[in-house]
């Protein structure tokens, strides 16, 4: 009983959830993750003024 209330009240949680780890398996299978981590450095470089 604990369970289909837990469910119930976190359903839409859980299916952001589920959405969100989709889309973030269909960015490592197509590569992006070393476009997103170049892209991430560079900013953090342009922040702390170094390029």
């Amino acid at each position: 009983m604990r369970v289909n209330n837990f469910l119930r009240e976190k359903k839409w949680a859980l299916a952001g959830m589920g959405i969100g780890l989709i889309s973030l398996a269909a960015g490592v299978a197509r590569g992006e993750t070393t476009a997103v981590l170049h892209k991430a450095a560079r900013i953090c470089l342009q922040c702390i003024g170094i390029s």
